[in-house]
């Protein structure tokens, strides 16, 4: 026998379990190892208490102990992160699976059923706990508090596109007519004086339309006063860690109320970075090399990343560049793209939004202050 098998210690015995998360029912696919075909049962959607006995049934159909480990997945998706957290109460190691991560066959046309996805599931769970590297990306799962502060900003941005679409709508309307008027508050004072192309008063029908449009635009708008008031008042009163590092970004020149919240509450606050390519690779700021034999070529940013902050902070950083002129990262930008033309620079704020991010989480996290950087004026 060699010394190889020699050392070798047994993996303890364990089930693994994948979830095919539907509207309906959920999909169970469970096994014991590589090259067992999963055993496949169904619940009824959030049946908890059907996959726990689920589970021990399983454990008798593969000979393991009532106690014996667990280890589960599903994808991360509109079940959000309850379900983990209840298995994970129930001492069930559980993942959430990035689903652009997933291995997918590379042909013009594959087959793809909740069966096989739960099979390719089950079978990649195992590799990732035989202690494979990158065999897919685990999403990060934040406390209840952490999840429940993300709420306020995302329902304001939510409530501002809203307020665009109705004013689009009523601007679209308007423009079918030859009219043109801004939305603002006199709003419904203008359309009573407007007139068509021949001079003949609006239509009832098309009036009445413009009318609910822009009552809609009022509610929404509402919406978004207090939604702000409310951070307002966080932001000057709330003694949490995460407002305090909100009010920490909001010194710098540069740095408005929804860029630092949007900062803080979905990117630095509850996140645990350990380098700085891990922060540009959440944001989704980190090149795309493509390299085959002789071929060479970038393929730009990848986008797989957090959205929303990746669009802030190529916001912030046209900002950042007008505001802070002194800093380093502004004359890093100036030196290197400042004479080129729009697309180079275009490219080059990017570059900055990658850096400047970086910048920003050495800030909060071993406050280093930003290179050149330069504070607001403090009001009297």
């Amino acid at each position: 026998m060699s010394d190889i098998n020699k050392n070798y210690q047994p993996k303890e015995a364990t089930l693994y379990l994948a979830f095919e998360l539907g509207d309906l029912n959920w999909r169970l696919g469970f096994t014991v190892g590589l090259g067992q075909t999963p055993w496949e049962q169904t619940v009824k959607v959030s049946d908890v208490m059907g996959v726990e006995e689920e589970i021990q049934k399983a454990k008798k159909r593969f000979g393991l102990e009532p106690e014996a480990r667990v280890v589960s997945c599903y994808e991360a998706g509109r079940d959000g992160f309850w379900l983990h957290r209840h298995l994970v109460s129930q001492r069930i190691e559980n993942l959430i699976v990035d689903s652009a991560s997933i291995e997918v066959n590379r042909r013009a046309k594959r087959a793809k059923t909740d069966k096989l996805d739960v099979k390719k599931l089950v079978t990649m769970l195992m590799r990732h706990d035989s202690g494979e590297p990158k065999v897919w990306s685990v999403v990060r799962v934040p406390s209840e508090e952490a999840e429940d502060s993300r709420h306020l900003h995302r329902q304001l941005g939510k409530f501002k596109g809203d307020r665009t679409r109705h004013s689009n709508r009523i601007k679209g309307v308007l423009a079918g007519q030859g009219i043109r008027i801004p939305v603002s508050a006199d709003f419904e004072q203008r359309l009573e004086k407007v007139r068509l192309w021949n001079g003949a008063a609006l239509p009832p029908g098309l009036r009445s339309r413009l009318k609910r449009e822009y009552a809609g635009y009022q509610f929404v708008t509402e919406q978004i006063y207090e939604l702000e008031a409310e951070r307002r008042e966080l932001i000057r009163n709330s003694t949490e860690a995460s407002v305090q590092q909100v009010r920490q970004l909001l010194k710098l020149r540069g740095i408005g109320d929804n860029s630092a919240w949007l900062f803080v509450m979905e990117f630095f606050s509850w996140r645990q970075f350990r380098t700085r390519r891990q922060v540009g690779g959440l944001a989704g700021l980190t090149p795309t090399p493509y390299q085959s034999s002789a071929q060479s070529r970038e393929q730009g940013i990848d986008k797989s990343g957090h959205s929303p902050v990746r669009s802030m902070a190529i916001e912030i950083s046209w900002g950042w560049i007008r505001h802070q002129p002194e800093s380093e990262l502004t004359l890093w930008f100036n030196n290197r793209f400042g004479q080129g033309r729009k697309r180079l620079r275009k490219i080059g704020i990017v570059a900055v939004a990658r850096k400047l991010l970086i910048v920003l989480w050495r800030y909060l996290e071993f406050d280093e202050f930003p290179a050149g950087a330069r504070l607001k004026p403090v009001l009297e």
